[in-house]
């Protein structure tokens, strides 16, 4: 599912396999797992942190796993635990301790997209991969919280919101740095672009911030999204509370 991957005070958090990476409750919780982890680690050794995430493969997440949503026997209550439990992460990944960098190896879409904005640098591969909110591709609402995210970290206003999220544009590394401004640097295939998050995470482990205020000031510019979130009923939704019968896949 994932690892970790301790460099000096770098955290680095794979997603493992050549698989599309897709958020599921096993996955989900799998990240959250290391998470914990990693906040542990750093909160007793009192020294400034940073976590990089990022993936093996052409994917870094393609989103929900919406297979495992219509192979069980309840397809909304399903859908409602994956959604739950994500917005348990991204919660996390907003309060986390530390300066949180993605480094994008392949595409992000959809809601592998939201987890990808949910750190504070996206670092992304120039020659493969795009960022895409592919729902009004594929006929769906976009949630609102995933809305909240969007509008808290693209860049140039209207024009930027309605590309990513009414148009479906499947952007780029260079469009994601000079047209939206999530992107902050573009590199040169995937090894680089982990490189390039290790060089940023060590810069920012060099500036000697107390994690708990870097993460409390987070928290406050991201409150739209944690109000949402927060307001949101069945968030942390206990997957192992509820039986759910999946149909074998052939």
């Amino acid at each position: 599912m994932c690892t970790v991957e301790k460099r000096g005070n770098l955290y680095i958090l794979t997603l493992t396999g050549n698989n599309e990476h897709r958020l599921n409750p096993t996955l989900i919780s799998s990240i959250r797992s290391c998470l914990s982890q990693i906040k542990s680690q750093s909160l007793k050794s009192k020294t400034p942190s940073a976590l990089i995430t990022t993936a093996h493969g052409k994917f870094f997440s393609n989103g929900y796993d919406v297979a495992w949503v219509n192979s069980s026997s309840n397809p909304k209550l399903s859908e409602k635990i994956m959604d739950s439990q994500l917005q348990a992460l991204i919660a996390e990944l907003i309060s986390f301790p530390m300066p949180t960098i993605a480094a994008i190896n392949g595409h992000a879409s959809a809601a592998g997209f939201i987890l990808a904005m949910a750190h504070d640098f996206v670092l992304m591969r120039r020659e493969r991969g795009y960022l895409y909110m592919s729902e009004v591709d594929i006929g769906l609402v976009i949630p609102p919280w995933f809305m909240a995210v969007m509008k808290c970290k693209i860049g140039g206003g209207w024009e930027g919101m309605r590309k990513v999220g009414l148009m479906a544009e499947k952007v780029t590394a260079e469009k994601g740095k000079r047209e939206i401004g999530i992107v902050h640097e573009v590199f040169e295939g995937a090894a680089a672009t982990v490189e390039g998050a290790v060089e940023l995470g060590e810069e920012l482990v060099k500036r000697s911030w107390d994690g708990v205020v870097y993460g409390e000031n987070r928290k406050v510019l991201l409150k739209e999204v944690l109000d949402l979130i927060g307001n949101n009923e069945g968030l942390d939704f206990d997957f192992d509370d509820h039986v759910i019968k999946f149909k074998p896949r052939l």
